[in-house]
Protein backbone atom coordinates (compact mmCIF):
# COMPACT_ATOMS: atom_id res chain seq x y z
CA UNK A 1 0.00 0.00 0.00
CA UNK A 2 1.34 3.39 -1.01
CA UNK A 3 1.64 5.80 1.93
CA UNK A 4 0.73 9.39 1.18
CA UNK A 5 1.21 12.61 3.08
CA UNK A 6 -0.27 16.10 2.79
CA UNK A 7 2.37 18.78 3.23
CA UNK A 8 2.04 22.25 4.66
CA UNK A 9 4.00 25.26 3.44
CA UNK A 10 6.46 25.15 6.33
CA UNK A 11 7.39 21.54 5.64
CA UNK A 12 8.10 22.23 1.97
CA UNK A 13 10.47 24.97 3.14
CA UNK A 14 12.08 22.51 5.60
CA UNK A 15 12.58 20.04 2.75
CA UNK A 16 14.15 22.66 0.47
CA UNK A 17 16.36 23.81 3.33
CA UNK A 18 17.59 20.23 3.78
CA UNK A 19 16.20 19.69 7.29
CA UNK A 20 16.95 15.96 7.80
CA UNK A 21 13.54 15.07 9.29
CA UNK A 22 11.69 16.68 6.38
CA UNK A 23 13.98 15.14 3.77
CA UNK A 24 13.36 11.70 5.31
CA UNK A 25 9.56 12.13 5.26
CA UNK A 26 9.55 13.40 1.67
CA UNK A 27 11.79 10.54 0.52
CA UNK A 28 9.73 7.84 2.23
CA UNK A 29 6.28 9.05 1.14
CA UNK A 30 4.74 7.17 -1.75
CA UNK A 31 2.61 10.24 -2.54
CA UNK A 32 3.29 13.83 -1.62
CA UNK A 33 0.05 15.79 -1.77
CA UNK A 34 0.25 19.57 -1.99
CA UNK A 35 -2.99 21.45 -1.25
CA UNK A 36 -3.78 24.20 -3.76
CA UNK A 37 -3.54 26.76 -0.96
CA UNK A 38 0.03 25.64 -0.17
CA UNK A 39 0.91 26.19 -3.84
CA UNK A 40 -0.54 29.71 -3.55
CA UNK A 41 1.25 30.48 -0.27
CA UNK A 42 4.58 29.35 -1.65
CA UNK A 43 4.18 31.32 -4.87
CA UNK A 44 3.21 34.43 -2.90
CA UNK A 45 6.35 34.02 -0.83
CA UNK A 46 8.46 33.57 -3.94
CA UNK A 47 6.95 36.69 -5.53
CA UNK A 48 7.81 38.76 -2.46
CA UNK A 49 11.33 37.35 -2.14
CA UNK A 50 14.68 38.14 -3.68
CA UNK A 51 15.15 34.72 -5.34
CA UNK A 52 11.75 34.51 -7.00
CA UNK A 53 12.81 32.92 -10.30
CA UNK A 54 15.07 30.34 -8.67
CA UNK A 55 12.43 29.36 -6.08
CA UNK A 56 9.70 29.13 -8.72
CA UNK A 57 11.88 26.98 -11.01
CA UNK A 58 12.74 24.60 -8.17
CA UNK A 59 9.10 24.40 -7.11
CA UNK A 60 7.93 23.64 -10.66
CA UNK A 61 10.44 20.78 -10.82
CA UNK A 62 9.14 19.47 -7.52
CA UNK A 63 5.50 19.65 -8.67
CA UNK A 64 6.29 17.61 -11.79
CA UNK A 65 7.76 14.68 -9.90
CA UNK A 66 5.71 11.49 -10.37
CA UNK A 67 4.91 11.12 -6.64
CA UNK A 68 3.68 14.70 -6.24
CA UNK A 69 0.07 15.70 -6.77
CA UNK A 70 -1.88 18.87 -6.12
CA UNK A 71 -5.08 18.58 -4.08
CA UNK A 72 -7.88 20.87 -5.22
CA UNK A 73 -11.08 21.69 -3.40
CA UNK A 74 -14.47 20.54 -4.63
CA UNK A 75 -17.98 20.43 -3.20
CA UNK A 76 -17.06 17.64 -0.80
CA UNK A 77 -14.19 19.77 0.52
CA UNK A 78 -16.61 22.57 1.33
CA UNK A 79 -18.69 20.21 3.46
CA UNK A 80 -15.61 19.21 5.46
CA UNK A 81 -14.67 22.88 5.75
CA UNK A 82 -18.09 23.72 7.20
CA UNK A 83 -17.93 20.86 9.72
CA UNK A 84 -14.42 21.80 10.84
CA UNK A 85 -15.37 25.47 11.07
CA UNK A 86 -18.31 24.64 13.33
CA UNK A 87 -16.18 22.33 15.48
CA UNK A 88 -13.44 24.94 15.95
CA UNK A 89 -15.88 27.78 16.52
CA UNK A 90 -17.76 25.79 19.17
CA UNK A 91 -14.47 24.98 20.90
CA UNK A 92 -13.27 28.57 20.64
CA UNK A 93 -10.11 27.49 18.80
CA UNK A 94 -10.17 29.08 15.34
CA UNK A 95 -7.29 28.53 12.94
CA UNK A 96 -6.21 30.59 9.92
CA UNK A 97 -8.46 30.32 6.85
CA UNK A 98 -5.79 28.81 4.60
CA UNK A 99 -5.15 26.14 7.21
CA UNK A 100 -8.89 25.40 7.30
CA UNK A 101 -8.66 24.51 3.60
CA UNK A 102 -5.63 22.32 4.25
CA UNK A 103 -7.38 20.53 7.13
CA UNK A 104 -10.50 20.05 5.02
CA UNK A 105 -8.48 18.38 2.27
CA UNK A 106 -6.66 16.20 4.81
CA UNK A 107 -9.97 14.97 6.25
CA UNK A 108 -11.52 14.50 2.81
CA UNK A 109 -8.62 12.44 1.46
CA UNK A 110 -7.96 10.61 4.75
CA UNK A 111 -4.23 11.31 4.64
CA UNK A 112 -1.80 12.36 7.37
CA UNK A 113 -0.73 15.99 7.60
CA UNK A 114 2.91 17.01 7.77
CA UNK A 115 3.06 20.47 9.35
CA UNK A 116 4.83 22.29 12.17
CA UNK A 117 1.73 24.34 13.02
CA UNK A 118 0.49 23.45 16.50
CA UNK A 119 -2.99 24.88 15.88
CA UNK A 120 -3.82 21.76 13.83
CA UNK A 121 -3.76 19.90 17.17
CA UNK A 122 -7.19 21.45 17.83
CA UNK A 123 -8.53 18.98 15.25
CA UNK A 124 -8.11 15.50 16.79
CA UNK A 125 -9.51 13.84 13.66
CA UNK A 126 -6.36 14.85 11.76
CA UNK A 127 -3.61 12.28 11.65
CA UNK A 128 -0.24 14.02 11.96
CA UNK A 129 3.17 12.89 10.78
Amino acid sequence: MEIGVVIDTNRYRDFVDGIPEAVAVFRSAGRICVPFVVVAELRAGFAAGTRSSENERRFEQFLHRPRVEILYSDLATTRHYAQLYRQLRTAGTPIPTNDMWIASLVVQHELPLYSRDAHFDALPQLTRV
